[in-house]
């Protein structure tokens, strides 16, 4: 008799359990569509959070703005994102069968701050002293290019300049007209030039 009332208490459940499905009572599944624009009508926003706290369910919109998912009649629905204001909705009654469609624009939430001056220094006269204290990366090639330009140097950089190339081109060029006019000739020895002997005389008288 106990199996008997078990069994007889369990099958009244179910009958009114699955009675409550089809009568009506109980909330409809309906998949919930849709697409999320910004309030200027023209521009989609991916990424939007579409949660319902209440069953612990949501989705994100896809790079196009689009999302879609599961939900029952009277859900809550939160729509975030960030720099929109959140916004809410909910699940209406649906005669269509298993289909809800949304286009749904959110609001910016746009927070402004006041212009700030950052300065690498605590005050203006510190400032100032670092500016002052500040050597440029070629200060100390100005300095030796003034060096450089000071009028003794050049003259004695002029002095002691190398011949350049041309010079040395003309020297060598004598040289050898020279060894082609006199190799044929006897080389001459001022130690024997009575000519060169007075002209050294005098020099020494001068002096």
């Amino acid at each position: 008799m106990k199996k008997i009332s078990a069994l007889l208490i369990l099958s009244l459940a179910l009958s009114s359990l699955t009675y409550g499905q089809y009568d009506g009572t109980a909330p409809k599944v309906i998949q919930f569509t849709g697409v999320i624009f910004a309030n200027d009508s023209a521009s989609i926003i991916p990424g939007v959070h579409v949660y319902v706290p209440q069953g612990g369910r949501g989705t994100t919109t896809n790079p196009y703005g689009f999302f879609s998912m599961p939900v029952l009649e009277g859900d809550s629905i939160i729509f975030s994102a960030i720099g929109f204001e959140k916004t809410y909705y909910i699940i209406p009654a649906h005669k269509e069968p298993n289909s809800l469609k949304l286009v749904l624009y959110l609001t910016e939430d746009i927070f402004y701050l006041e212009d700030v001056a950052i300065f690498p220094y605590p005050s203006e006269a510190t400032f100032k002293a670092g500016i002052l204290a500040t050597r440029l990366p070629n200060e100390f090639d100005q300095s030796n290019l003034n060096v450089w330009m000071n009028s003794q140097v050049m003259r004695e950089m002029y002095r002691n300049q190398v011949n350049s190339g041309n010079a040395n081109f003309r020297n060598a060029m004598n040289e050898q007209m020279n060894y082609n006019r006199y190799q044929y000739q006897p080389a001459a020895n001022n130690y024997l030039n009575p000519f060169a002997w007075s002209s050294f005389i005098r020099s020494l008288k001068k002096n």
